[in-house]
This record gives C-alpha cells, sequence and structure tokens, in this order.
C-alpha cells in the first residue's frame, strides 16, 4: 500500500465533508473507496509464465437481490498431495496477476496455492471494490478452499499489505483455518491517517472504511505469523509488533532486516523460508490437537 498516496487522498476527502450535504453519503463513500483501493483490469502475466500450472476459477458473490457477480482467481496445486496450502489474499493495488512474483516464491516453497482477485480488480465482476466486498470475496474463496484442501490441517489463510487485513477478518469468522500468515499488513486505515501530518483532520467523523485489524486480532483462535520488513516504507513494521502484542498464543514474528513492503522473502529467504515451514508445522499441529477425539 503506498501510504503517501492514501494520506493524500484522505485529505481531500476531508476538505470535501464542507461541501457535501446529508444527501452526500454515497458519494463520500464511494470517495473513500476510491482513495483505498488502487485496482486494475490489465494482466501482467499468468502462472504459467513463471513455470506453474494452475487451474483458473470462477466463484459467484451474491450482490443484493438476486444478482451475481462473478469472482476470479488461480488454484496452483503442489506435486506432493501432502503439501500444505495457502489462500493468497492480496493488497490494495493492481490484481493477483502483479503479485505472481509473490504466489510464485510462495509456491516453490512447497505450498498449493489459491489465489483471488476481489471484485473489482483483474477478471473479476465489479468496478469499485469496498472493504464488505472484500470480505464477501475472501469468504467465498475460503468455501471453494476448503473444498479444494479437504484436510483443515493444511489450510492456511496468507494476506500481504492489505490483504492481511481481510485475511485477519476471515480468520477470526473461520477459525477452523489450520493458521493465518499476514505479511506487511496495517493495524486500521485510521493509525494510517494518525501517522500522517493530517491526524488533526477529523477523519473519524466521515470515515465509512476501516480495516481495523487490531481490534479484531485479540479474537484469532488460530496461530498467527506475523511478517514485516523492517524498512518497509509504506507500512511501518511497528503495525505488525502491535498486531503481534495483541494477538494470543500461539503466534509467532519475523521481521526482516532491511526488507521493505515487498522483498522480505528475497532479503532474507533462508529466514523466510525456515520462518514458513515452522509456522506450517504448527499450525497442523495445533489444528490436530483441536479435533475432537473419537469416541
Amino acid at each position: 500500500m503506498d501510504r503517501t498516496r492514501l494520506l493524500r487522498r484522505l485529505l481531500l476527502a476531508a476538505a470535501a465533508i464542507a461541501a457535501l450535504s446529508a444527501g452526500g453519503c454515497a458519494m463520500l463513500e464511494a470517495k473513500q473507496r476510491e482513495l483505498i483501493f488502487r485496482p486494475n483490469k490489465e494482466s501482467y502475466g499468468i502462472p504459467a509464465d513463471y513455470g506453474l500450472a494452475f487451474e483458473e476459477l470462477w466463484l459467484e458473490v451474491k450482490r443484493s437481490g438476486a444478482e451475481v457477480e462473478r469472482v476470479h482467481g488461480w488454484w496452483m496445486a503442489a506435486e506432493e498431495a501432502d503439501a500444505p496450502a495457502l489462500l493468497y489474499l492480496h493488497g490494495a493495488r493492481r490484481n493477483i496477476s502483479n503479485n505472481l512474483f509473490r504466489i510464485a516464491g510462495l509456491r516453490r516453497m512447497g505450498f498449493s496455492v489459491l489465489a483471488i482477485d476481489y471484485r473489482g480488480f483483474g477478471l473479476s465482476d465489479g468496478e469499485l471494490p469496498s472493504e464488505n466486498q472484500t470480505y464477501e470475496d475472501a469468504q467465498a474463496a475460503w468455501e471453494e478452499f476448503k473444498r479444494r484442501v479437504p484436510d483443515p490441517r493444511k489450510r492456511i489463510i496468507y494476506g500481504h499489505s492489505l490483504g492481511g487485513a481481510v485475511a485477519i477478518d476471515l480468520a477470526v469468522r473461520n477459525p477452523d483455518a489450520a493458521g493465518l500468515i499476514a505479511e506487511s499488513t496495517l493495524t486500521s486505515i485510521r493509525d494510517m491517517v494518525d501517522l500522517s501530518p493530517y491526524r488533526f483532520l477529523p477523519v473519524g467523523l466521515i470515515q465509512t472504511q476501516y480495516y481495523d485489524s487490531l481490534a479484531k486480532v485479540g479474537s484469532l483462535r488460530v496461530p498467527v505469523l506475523f511478517v514485516h520488513g523492517a524498512a518497509d516504507r509504506w507500512v511501518p513494521a511497528s503495525m505488525s509488533e502491535r498486531l503481534y502484542a495483541a494477538a494470543p498464543e500461539p503466534k509467532k514474528l519475523l521481521l526482516v532486516e532491511n526488507a521493505g513492503h515487498s522483498n522480505s522473502l528475497w532479503v532474507a529467504p533462508q529466514a523466510y523460508r525456515r520462518a514458513l515451514r515452522e509456522f506450517s508445522a504448527l499450525a497442523r499441529q495445533a489444528a490436530l490437537s483441536l479435533r475432537p477425539s473419537r469416541p
């Protein structure tokens, strides 16, 4: 997430509030969604470009009434049948094709991966995303993920940047996940504003998109791993530290020195791979211990 751009756009939204009447609430909400989300319909590639076998998938999500919209995604199965699997949730910019370098890195670590575009992104239906829509789309992907990964010990939710906030919300609502990985994520939209020179503005009075992970993370009932580049210029690593402090056990935190917002895997590949491998084993064991014993 580009923090500078986000803060500038939130400032514009705050400055415009005086010109909005009571009937302008819908306009205000749409403006905030425009400020936070930067979707792109352009394709930057497919998994085959990275040498990955994949299956294209389409998931149906109901809107109001009987209208149905589709969410586009990819399923990339690991070669080993017993491999753990990740439900990949991307951030606020572009689409899953722009995340292929990270998805390919995770796939080559031995994970099966299911990755989706929220509505408004990539090939998915819709135009302007919203916080609630990303939660709905993640839930639809979770149902498909469970179908493809029937063993609950192998199902891990992964989110990068704003996708980490979506992942936290999904894990809170679905404690049958084996674990959660949140990388380079934020505590809340409001906290992002509070770090800026514009923190004196009454953003709370006009805010409609929250992504308040700090308020949710204490309700987690699955193991969680937070990963963050210590040199992240967009979302400070202190946010993952705060989330880690608020989360219940079992939990892990990996801070990668000299890494930015998107390159922890490449800056410290051995530490990153070890952390995810150890966490996968922890999640599997935790899921196993929570399974009810047979009579």
